[in-house]
């Protein structure tokens, strides 16, 4: 395919879409027909089988930042008061007793992740004594994967120390960019030498997954910095590099994302370079691509569960361990137990209150139907493996006439293979449109523009 016949292609499939870390998305989830007993059923009645079977993934949300980094679509709080952290993690590990009195028995633990927010805002005390407590009231799993995303600027050996003596042996650390307009632009100033010093640090205690974080598409980034950025990565060798394409969505988030204009910001064929430019450097340097935007070297865990075709993708991204159950707590964190979505408020001030009463603080779910189940299937297999397979009985489910004039349109511009049975995707970067029009909810709300961020 010729470069003006790749521009219009882009060009074609840029659209507002979702990214699918869940299905169904957020925005379509019928809350109407939701509740907190609805949830607790489906928690017993299903949730509670998948972690006897398959153990729980724990996600841990930890809002605060010292400051705000204007690329961020996270739900956080800005503030320099440490003297937030008590009562947080107090209400925390109040939130896990329900869950623990709900269940009965201790739950087997097999994955613990800790998100933010920055995680590294707390002190190494507050982190080691909220995972202590969590730990005493559970079982472990033979091999657990705990893992917590940290600041470069603020991660120290303590930090590092009292997660690791707790069983944490993978750290995801924040880079983003290196170049000095485009840390001022977003407001994260950090140099490489604090990237370096933490990583070093990681290694040197014992932590087996040491990950980088690097975003394209960001305001005023150049061809030229999104190189050197790569160059100084690959210095370190990180075991994982996660290259994320920047969501630019200020309608939702305010304006944490209105700290530059428009204009700043790469055009959509000079952003899909950037991608190009680093998929190209990765696989020179040896690492493989897992799933989408990320990168693993051959012994990563990640690489070794894509080759196994046991990886596995949920609200903590994608992971290793297959288990369909995920308790997220913490303000405005998402629990998932496969048949059903559950999101804690998202103010930090009621979650807190709520949970203090003695009650879960759900803001809102989603019960899926047997159609979502058989789309969220669908949806997954192409997200982690970029193939998909079913059968005509399950196909009846949905309008197949409809999905399948679009994904023959799809295989004549070179994105897929279409077969009876299934899929496979031939070019990733349009593996979240390909998602899209299996979507029943995407098809009945076609104006997703203030919804979702581009495609490509």
């Amino acid at each position: 395919m010729n470069t003006e016949a790749k521009l219009q292609r882009i060009e074609k499939y840029n659209v507002a879409g979702p990214r699918y870390t869940s299905y169904p998305t957020v925005p379509f989830w019928d809350v109407v027909n939701f509740s907190s007993q609805k949830w607790k059923s489906g928690l017993l009645d299903y949730g509670k089988a998948e972690i006897q079977l398959n153990g729980l993934s724990l996600y841990i949300h930890l809002p605060y930042c010292e400051s705000l980094c204007t690329f961020c679509a996270c739900h956080k709080r800005i503030t320099k008061n440490h003297g937030v952290e008590e009562s947080y993690i107090q209400a925390v590990l109040a939130e896990w007793q329900m869950y623990v009195d709900l269940l009965k028995d201790k739950p087997n633990i097999k994955e613990i992740h800790l998100g933010g927010g920055t995680p590294s805002f707390f002190s190494a005390q507050n982190l080691g004594s909220l995972i202590n407590e969590i730990l005493e009231k559970s079982d472990i799993d033979e091999s657990p994967i705990f893992s917590f995303e940290g600041h470069p600027n603020n991660t120290t050996e303590e930090h590092l120390q009292a997660l690791f003596d707790l069983g944490f042996r993978r750290v995801s650390f924040g880079v983003q960019d290196y170049d000095p307009i485009v840390q001022k632009a977003i407001h994260r100033i950090q140099p490489f030498e604090a990237v370096e010093n933490v990583t070093l640090l990681a290694r040197k205690i014992g932590y087996t997954s040491v990950s980088h974080d690097l975003v394209f598409g960001l305001p005023f980034q150049k061809m030229e910095s999104i190189k050197n950025t790569i160059l100084k990565t690959l210095e370190l060798k990180p075991d994982r590099i996660a290259f994320y394409s920047y969501a630019h969505v200020p309608w939702i988030k305010g304006n944490g994302q209105r700290g530059f204009d428009e204009q700043d910001l790469p055009s959509p064929s000079e952003k899909r370079a950037l991608y190009e430019a680093g998929l190209e450097m990765f696989e020179s340097a040896g690492y493989f691509e897992v799933g989408m935007d990320h990168f693993a070297l051959p012994g990563d865990e990640l690489f070794v569960a894509m080759e196994a075709n046991k990886l596995h993708r949920n609200f903590m991204g994608y992971t290793t361990q297959s288990s369909k159950a995920m308790i997220g707590l913490g303000a405005s964190s998402i629990s998932d137990i496969w048949g059903a979505f559950a999101q804690n408020s998202k103010d930090i001030e009621v979650y807190k209150r709520e949970i203090f009463e003695g009650n879960l603080s759900l803001e809102k779910g989603h019960i899926l139907s047997e159609v979502d189940l058989f789309v969220r299937k669908q949806i997954l297999n192409l997200m982690c493996h970029f193939n998909t397979k079913w059968t005509a009985e399950e196909l009846v489910k949905i309008d197949s006439d409809e999905i399948y004039d679009e994904l023959k349109e799809m295989e004549r511009d070179g994105i897929l293979v279409l077969k009876n049975d299934g899929i496979e995707v031939l070019e990733r970067a349009f593996v979240r449109n390909i998602c899209m029009v299996f979507d029943q909810y995407l098809q009945r709300n076609q104006k997703t523009e203030k919804l979702f961020s581009q495609t490509i």
